[in-house]
């Protein structure tokens, strides 16, 4: 095994170029010290924020901060990022740290005060001619607040409570990584290995059935032998998001947690039973699967197991980039231009150090070019991870160039959408590429996979979240047991009569930490949706959709999420997104089908 580079031994050409954001260190420390000035000159503004000059004033002082605050903040922690021993860049990300905790308090008491005027003083601000049309959004929205905003003191008192409603997550986060304690399962050279949270999924990839299937039982007994400790800790959770709810007068807990992005309850819903039509594909690739595995019966721990046989592509990172940029080639020259320029000008970080943070991540601040941090390896998985992270980096790029600073910040619901998008015209571009049988059919197994884990299984957490909710708002006690039966029914929904879906998945709702981040998980479904519904659209009609496409990359935060890509082309209150997208799962399946003839 290669010994992994110092920081310092990196080729420059394969680093970030940080100085793009600050020249130096110097300049890093003037803009502290500017930031640290304007804290005390944002307090003149407390108690009369009360008219449309002293507002914009105000906004404007605010913005200033926010960026420059931001800028020293992803700056002094992408250094720490490069190598995370570096005592001199980890106090740096310290400073910054706790300089953004100063801002946000100062900054605090504007919304409260604004909103503390009369709601027909709030509308009239909002169509007040002097002020800048992002300041009226601002109003505008925090008018929408208004009903869900409580008086001074009661507001002090949530944010008391605050610390008290992360226990239910703070507890699960301490049981499930620190506490819970695996036993011993042999591996594929009969070896005893101690299981992990690490290695479970390692061992559900084995070729070996019996690795698989002592993994699977061993972990979900685990979980059984806590199963009223980790019920009470989900109904805790549950219990809390009712409170607030409740207290900040939303019908439902999901409504509230819609709320902030703006979605209606339609799309939610509409995710679920759009994807509960197309349950009879998923039921097919399951078959598909059975036969590719030759078992007898199809269990739980065989949707992991792989599907042809060793297959590796070896790609190394100039190769990957040059792939990428042909397989982008419908998005237009424009688009493109871009990318090259994030490839030559020092965008990315590219290969592992000693000490690097590790995963990979798109990054920056607004006024500068967007970073990408990778630990690139040569092979596929990378290089869609090139695709995805370029994916993020040009929407920042366009959301920037396009849109004040206000305006700028895309909300999460659509953040995964360019990201994807990116690696659907790459997947598109290696299968129409690809003459090798065993490659497309590694190439078609990898794609499809991500369908399943993506939108079928997010969207069955999607609908246990709702149940569950649902049951607790209408009076109902969530045993262990109801929780079990739930979520075991899904399971057989999910994957159909060719499954056998082993007794022990009932116990699986206690390993999802996402559950602790209530109804956050349907926006994978929809963001993997709504970008594989462009791309299909693209690749259909070319230069009108990428123009609405553009247009969707340009638009940042301007509007709420939902309208956003509804003027794209994609109205994810609609089947049709989904319906797309389950279109192209098919077409998957059906050349596996065609591969698979006569075996």
């Amino acid at each position: 095994m290669n010994q992994v580079p110092k920081r310092s031994e990196a080729p420059a050409e394969y680093r970030w170029k940080l100085e793009d954001l600050f020249a130096s260190e110097a300049q890093w420390d003037a803009e502290y010290a500017k930031v640290r000035e304007q804290i005390g000159e944002i307090g003149k503004f407390e108690g009369k924020l009360s008219d449309a000059a002293a507002i914009a004033e105000c906004f404007k002082l605010e913005d200033e901060l926010s960026l420059a605050t931001e800028r020293l903040y992803v700056y002094a922690n992408m250094r720490h990022h490069e190598d995370m021993a570096e005592g001199k860049y980890q106090a740096l990300s310290e400073k910054a740290k706790k300089l953004s905790v100063e801002v946000n308090e100062a900054l605090s008491f504007i919304t409260p005060e604004i909103l503390s005027l009369s709601e027909e003083k709030l509308a009239a601000l909002t169509e007040d001619p002097s002020l800048p049309a992002t300041y009226k959004r601002t109003l505008r929205e925090m008018l929408r607040e208004k009903p869900h905003t409580l008086s001074k003191n009661e507001e002090s008192l949530l944010a008391q409570v605050g610390n008290v409603s992360q226990a239910p997550s703070t507890i699960f986060g301490m049981m499930n990584n620190a506490d819970m304690k695996f036993p011993k399962v042999k591996n594929e050279k009969g070896e005893e290995v101690e299981l992990t949270h690490g290695r479970y999924i390692q061992f559900l990839e084995s070729r070996n059935r019996d690795v698989r299937k002592e993994a699977f039982k061993a972990v979900y007994e685990t979980y059984g032998k806590w199963r009223n400790t980790l019920a009470a800790t989900l109904n805790a959770n549950v219990t809390k998001n009712l409170f607030y709810a409740n207290a900040r007068h939303y019908p439902s807990a999901l409504e509230m947690s819609l709320f902030g992005d703006n979605i209606p309850v339609s799309v939610y819903d509409n995710l679920i039973s759009t994807v509960h039509e197309h349950l009879p594909l998923m039921h097919r690739y399951m078959a598909l699967r059975k036969k590719l595995l030759k078992v007898d019966e199809l269990h739980m721990y065989d949707l992991f197991a792989p599907l042809v046989e060793e297959f590796d592509m070896e790609i190394p990172y100039d190769e990957a980039k040059k792939i990428v940029f042909d397989s982008l080639a419908p998005l237009g020259d424009g688009y493109r231009k871009v990318l090259q320029s994030g490839f030559d000008e020092g965008w990315i970080d590219v290969y592992e150090n000693e000490g690097k943070r590790s995963g990979a991540y798109s990054w920056g601040a607004y006024g500068t070019h967007p970073y990408v941090l990778l630990n690139h390896k040569d092979n596929l998985n990378s290089m869609f991870t090139l695709a995805h992270e370029m994916g993020h980096a040009l929407h920042s790029y366009y959301s920037d160039e396009n849109n004040e600073y206000r305006n700028a910040q895309y909300t999460i619901f659509l953040a995964e959408v360019a990201s994807t998008l990116n690696e659907a015209l790459l997947m598109n571009y290696l299968l129409d590429k690809s003459t090798d049988p065993k490659e497309k059919m590694y190439l078609l197994t990898y794609y499809a996979d991500q369908f399943r884990t993506t939108v079928f299984r997010q969207t069955m957490f999607a609908e246990f979240e709702k149940i569950v909710h649902g049951k607790a708002e209408s009076g109902e006690a969530l045993t262990p047991n109801e929780l079990c039966q739930i979520y075991y029914d899904l399971n057989v929904k999910y994957y159909g009569d060719g499954m056998e879906v082993d007794k022990d998945i009932e116990m699986e709702w206690a390993r999802i930490p996402h559950f602790y981040t209530s109804f956050y998980v349907y926006k994978y479904a929809t963001g993997f949706s709504a970008a594989t519904s462009f791309a299909k659209q693209i690749l259909d009609e070319g230069q009108p959709a990428v123009d609405r496409y553009l247009g969707f990359l340009k638009s940042g935060g301007s509007d709420y999420s939902i309208n956003i890509l509804k003027k794209a082309g994609v109205d994810m209150s609609s089947p049709e997104p989904i319906a797309q997208a389950m279109s192209v799962f098919e077409g998957l399946i059906e050349e596996m089908e065609k591969l698979t003839e006569g075996r």
